[in-house]
């Protein structure tokens, strides 16, 4: 009986040692390591403002832990803070963290054939920069036996990096004075990680559709906006990507027209 239960019940370690040893690994981890003082700063400011707001220190640390988004914590505090209902809440944060769907729809062809309850720890890790990092990495969607080690690598820097910058400022928030003006820094931290991703016409195009489009639609409740924005930047994303990939097989059809 041991000897065929051992294996299944061990077989995360080899896999994880595997993981770890997987030159992808290390690649992820350097890619998003570049913009990983950015990634800390933001999960700084973010900290402080859970506590400012009026969490409780374990409140905010489970916060923290539990949410990962910090968006849609940024979103939802304000209303915490003045009263408003649970639900209220729940959508507002919802509506504003609606954009990991299409994230998750560009990432299916990827992790599709993984079991569901890999798929959904996969969707807890999932960030905006190791969307865009993932994606540069891999442009062509299926699966890909360098996918997953690549992007663990990434959440490895990304999910310790906020998650241990947040709870530096939610433990030293009442220490840290508001004149600091972390949220101005924040601000600058999170536009300093938007600038070294766009490397590219089509990274650029699709910032600079994405901008237009939140600050055309700032009006909208619950920060709509920004899911109309990062809509706009993926359709124009890859509509750029349709027609170079249109362009790349007519060159290549000519090319085997002259050899013909």
């Amino acid at each position: 009986m041991s000897s065929v239960t051992t294996p299944a019940r061990f077989a995360l370690g080899p896999a994880l040692r595997r993981t770890l040893r997987h030159p992808e690994f290390r690649r992820g981890a350097l890619d998003i390591g570049h913009v990983a003082l950015g990634i800390s700063a933001w999960g700084l400011v973010t900290g402080v403002a859970m506590v400012k707001s009026g969490l409780s220190v374990p409140m905010a640390l489970f916060m923290s832990l539990l949410v990962f988004a910090g968006s849609a914590q940024l979103t939802a505090l304000p209303l915490i803070a003045s009263g408003a209902p649970i639900w209220v809440v729940w959508v507002a944060a919802t509506c504003v963290n609606l954009r990991f769907v299409i994230f998750s729809a560009m990432w299916r062809p990827y992790f599709a054939p993984y079991p569901r309850w890999q798929r959904a720890v996969i969707g807890y890790f999932t960030g905006d920069v190791n969307y865009v990092l993932f994606m540069k990495r891999f442009p062509d969607p299926g699966p890909h036996p360098d996918a997953l080690p690549y992007f663990w690598g990434g959440v490895a820097i990304n999910w310790f990096g906020w998650q241990a910058s947040s709870i530096l400022g939610i433990v030293l928030a009442n220490v840290i004075p508001l004149e600091w003006g972390l949220g101005f820094a924040g601000v600058l931290a999170l536009l300093g990680i938007t600038c070294s991703l766009l490397q590219d016409k089509a990274t650029w195009l699709a910032g600079g559709t994405a901008a237009a489009a939140a600050i055309a639609a700032y009006a909208l409740p619950l920060r709509m906006n920004i899911l109309l924005a990062v809509a706009a930047a993926v359709a124009v994303g890859l509509g750029i990507e349709a027609v170079e990939r249109a362009r790349r097989q007519a060159r290549r059809d000519a090319q085997d027209r002259e050899r013909a």
